[in-house]
């Protein structure tokens, strides 16, 4: 655990490096050709390319978040690319979220918190699908309480689709996504960590701002991870609504920083990442500010 458990490091990666996290969604496709060295497999190219984002943004983000669907897709090659990845984070003491999305129940949730908090795939923290029932995200509670793990619950997703079951009204007039809520949080309070926050987080999408201010308030001691920055369309200034002070969430980029190259015409690929990531860390911070005022 690195001396303290995940949610108190992850509170304190925030405090002195700001919000981002950085996605390592790494598909193949998206290295540049002179990234490239065509006699390594796909794999071992892309375990190359997000060690040398890790080296160039470490000291600008709070945590980096892994999508495993990326690597699975890869195969055996990909899963060695994964494992590679999350052996470099755990090396240099950073802070990982396994994205996971599992949403299982009794045996089979058992053998995933298993898998991703021990072991080759061991991460800080995992993504989990609460949809099914708080039976899918029991079994990973005896790893927050006894090896200081985390978990990061989808609650209100930042994609269009949130509006197909999340927004639905519920007979007291919540929204769904309210009532999940409400059960992590009260399942939560037995997790509270030294920082003020639960191990139990929440997903809780950039996108949908409307309702920030009132999710912020009524989730108070959660650490949220806040996708939807950037392309899917969060601007700073709503992003910093679902922050507390500027803690109390990590925001995900993942291709505006893979990619950011592509922008950034005579900076390496890591030098665009880099830049890229203090650019969001500064936008956001400023954001949190001004709110202050």
């Amino acid at each position: 655990m690195n001396g303290m458990n995940s949610i108190d490091r992850l509170y304190a990666e925030v405090e002195s490096k700001g919000v981002v996290c950085v996605g390592l969604d790494t598909d193949f496709s998206y290295l540049p050709q002179t990234a490239v060295d065509k006699t390594k497999t796909p794999g071992e190219n892309i375990v190359a390319y997000n060690k040398a984002l890790i080296e160039a943004t470490k000291d600008a983000a709070a945590c980096y978040k892994v999508q495993i669907a990326y690597y699975e897709a890869l195969g055996l090659d990909g899963m060695t690319a994964y494992r590679e990845t999350l052996a470099e984070l755990r090396r240099q003491k950073l802070v990982a979220i396994a994205d996971i999305k599992r949403g299982d129940i009794a045996k089979t949730a058992e053998l995933y918190a298993r898998a991703h908090f021990e072991g080759e795939f061991e991460a800080d923290f995992v993504t989990l699908s609460p949809y099914m029932g708080l039976d899918s995200i029991t079994p990973y509670l005896p790893y927050c309480k006894e090896k200081g793990k985390g978990v990061f619950c989808l609650v209100r997703t930042s994609n269009p689709g949130a509006k197909d079951f999340e927004y639905e009204k519920a007979a007291d007039g919540r929204h769904f996504y309210d009532v999940v809520g409400d059960k992590l949080a009260a399942l939560g309070k037995d997790f509270k960590a030294a920082c003020g926050y639960s191990a139990v987080g929440m997903v809780i999408g950039g996108t949908h701002t409307e309702e920030a201010a009132e999710i912020r308030a009524r989730y108070r001691d959660t650490m949220f991870l806040i996708p939807g920055y950037g392309a899917q369309g969060g601007k700073a200034e709503d992003i910093a609504r679902y922050l507390n002070r500027g803690n109390g969430g990590v925001v995900n980029s993942s291709r505006a920083i893979l990619l950011a190259y592509q922008k950034q015409p005579g900076m390496s690929f890591a030098e665009a990442a880099r830049s890229e990531t203090l650019r969001m860390r500064e936008e956001i911070a400023h954001a949190c500010q001004a709110l202050q005022q």
